[in-house]
């Protein structure tokens, strides 16, 4: 069993147009309705590969109402979503059709109470010991302390569990220090972090500063990996278009997915790279193209070399 936490639940909803126009009226040819929030989506790649997978994280609301009842369609998915008074948030995406680009608009979320915060934790503390990973995803909602998830890795870390940590900011920055066995930044994030813009120095740096591997995501031209084992890219056959929302969730499925089936890491990176591909060719996030992932997973070019023993 994987867990996956997210703080900041969604419910997310995807909106096709012909192009869009600013300061025009549009008309929808699609919408798709989906739970959202990056474990969340996380935790629905992971299912569809065949794992089983718990949620957690905060939920409230009609908003929350909705998530809920369509986690319970996804098959080898457990419910353990903490209920707050305050509201689930909604992010909108709005896809262009001609250009293939996505304009994203997303809600802050609820304010969390202490009283909230505290049932979380004991509830994860309970969820901890029973699970071979855990997924820290995404941003914090009003009221979490900011560091959150350094609480949260160290809970992990007592009981033997690996911990995957996928945030931004100040969160990102005091997490990293709490030793996480992998972050996996984007290109903007693991520069914040660093204040460098060199992704290879960028990498060794958050190492240095306590990650024991960095992934980071550098969109089109893949993964750069710094481990312990050693250092590698991955990069994908081609680049596509489509919504790349829930791309970098599906990167961290593919990792988490690998780490539990104790996969080599070129063969981890190579099922995240083709994982986030085929992404961004599906309609919703939490989503992937199957044949183009299978496709795509014979195409991924994985380079670099392991660490002398």
């Amino acid at each position: 069993m994987i867990l996956t936490v997210t703080l900041n639940t969604a419910l997310d909803l995807t909106y096709r147009v012909r192009s869009l126009r600013p300061h025009t009226s549009h008309q929808v040819t699609e919408v798709t309705e989906r739970p959202g929030g990056k474990g969340l989506n996380v935790a629905r790649v992971l299912a569809a590969l065949g794992h089983e997978v718990t949620v957690t994280g905060f939920t409230g609301g009609a908003t929350g109402r909705i998530v809920q009842d369509q986690l319970t369609a996804v098959p080898g998915l457990v419910d353990a979503l903490v209920p707050v008074t305050g509201t689930t948030r909604r992010t909108v995406a709005v896809m262009d059709e001609v250009t293939g680009d996505t304009t994203q608009l997303n809600e802050p979320g609820p304010t969390v109470t202490s009283a909230e915060w505290s049932a979380f934790q004991e509830a994860y503390e309970d969820l901890v010991p029973s699970v071979a990973a855990v997924a820290l995803c995404g941003s914090l909602p009003p009221g979490v302390p900011v560091g959150a998830y350094a609480g949260l890795i160290r809970t992990a870390k007592a009981a033997g569990v690996p911990v995957l940590l996928d945030t931004s900011g100040e969160a990102l920055r005091r997490g990293v220090a709490a030793r996480p066995d992998i972050v996996k930044p984007n290109a903007d994030e693991l520069a914040e972090l660093t204040g460098s813009h060199e992704p290879l120095r960028a990498t060794r740096d958050a190492r240095r500063r306590g990650a024991q591997a960095v992934v980071a995501s550098l969109g089109k031209e893949g993964l750069l990996a710094a481990t312990a084992e050693g250092r590698w890219r991955a990069t994908p056959p081609t680049h596509v278009h489509g919504n790349p929302t829930g791309a970098g969730d599906s990167v961290v499925a593919g990792l988490l997915s690998g780490l539990v089936e104790q996969l080599p890491w070129p063969a981890r990176l190579s099922r995240a790279t083709a994982l986030s591909a085929a992404t961004v060719l599906a309609p919703a996030a939490g989503e992937f193209d199957r044949a183009a992932y299978e496709e795509l997973l014979e195409q991924v070019t994985v380079t670099g070399e392991a660490s002398a023993a």
